[in-house]
């Protein structure tokens, strides 16, 4: 067919979702690769599906993905917690949306980084300018970029072998079972509602770790020092959720508590080896005021009216 284009399944990839095939096929995301297979995508001449298990050797008629839209470069306000020539741990603002997505083509912190360091463009995906991770638009704190091709492809490489550390706070609901704890549960998307996560069974192995920092009984709040083993789309939040300790201001999850300004997370601290010198280097992230006049509320015996 003239308006698609062929792709026989490789061996290394027999049994693999469909979705899997066309993200690496045309290294897009799975988004993207979702989005394809809406346009129409054909296995073996029959219809295909994101989670159907193609076969070596089957044959996929896919149209091809659209141009990634160029990133705009536009000046936009954010931290910066450490700088050198081949890496930048940007201090990311709540409110701000890391990279361009629906409804969010400007006022990104890829744009602003594209434009402080015009250097980003050749860096990792178009729509990235070299960030190696993501944070939630409410989430405040430490995100790792890479700030040439070689530091990029490194420092994914190393979050992927679970080589950089990432450490939160998260104040949630109740008081812990115990000082200290796992929670390992597999998450996918929602099938009820697919802009969020859950706990599902089939789902994508997920690991959270958690340690008691801080009790606020009057409150009924705990304040959790969180590392992530696993780094799935709102790990943290569905995790927490799931063992009936949400994250206090959390409205998607299951916290509706009032008076806190947002959701009550923020990346704290990042520790990874420097592509250049192979050292470590540990980043910190100081909590933001709006939260810290939070805890310091809640410490004061501020209760939901």
């Amino acid at each position: 067919m003239a308006d698609k284009m062929t792709i026989e399944v490789p061996g290394r990839l027999d049994g693999e979702r469909l979705d899997k095939v066309l993200a690496e096929h045309f290294s897009i995301s799975r988004r993207r690769a979702r989005g394809l297979l809406e346009e129409g995508v054909l296995v073996d001449g029959e219809a295909g599906s994101p989670s159907q298990r193609v076969t070596a050797g089957q044959v996929i008629l896919s149209p091809p993905p659209g141009a990634t839209p160029a990133l705009t470069p536009e000046p936009v306000a954010f931290g910066l917690l450490y700088e050198d020539e081949l890496v930048i741990v940007v201090d990311k603002p709540a409110g701000l949306v890391v990279h361009p997505g629906a409804g969010h083509r400007k006022g990104t912190l890829a744009g602003g980084l594209l434009h402080r360091y015009p250097e980003l463009a050749e860096v990792g995906p178009p729509d990235r300018a070299g960030l190696v991770h993501r944070l939630d638009k409410d989430t405040s704190g430490a995100l790792l970029v890479g700030r040439t091709p070689d530091s990029y492809r490194s420092l994914v490489q190393a979050l992927r072998r679970r080589e950089v550390e990432r450490v939160y706070l998260a104040l949630v609901e109740g008081s812990m079972p115990a000082p200290t704890g796992t929670v390992e549960a597999p998450i996918g998307r929602d099938p009820a509602r697919p802009t969020r996560r859950a706990v599902l069974h089939g789902g994508k192995p997920a690991r959270t770790h958690y340690r008691v920092v801080e009790e606020i009984a009057e409150a009924g709040v705990s304040l959790l020092e969180v590392r992530l083993e696993t780094g799935r789309t709102h790990q943290i939040r569905v995790h927490l959720a799931s063992i009936s300790h949400p994250v206090v201001g959390d409205r998607v999850y299951g916290s509706p508590r009032q008076g806190a300004p947002r959701t009550f997370l923020h990346a704290a601290s990042l520790s990874f080896h420097d592509p250049g010198t192979g050292e470590r280097v540990t980043v910190s992230s100081p909590l933001p005021e709006d939260l810290e006049t939070a805890l310091t509320r809640l410490r004061g015996g501020w209760k939901e009216a």
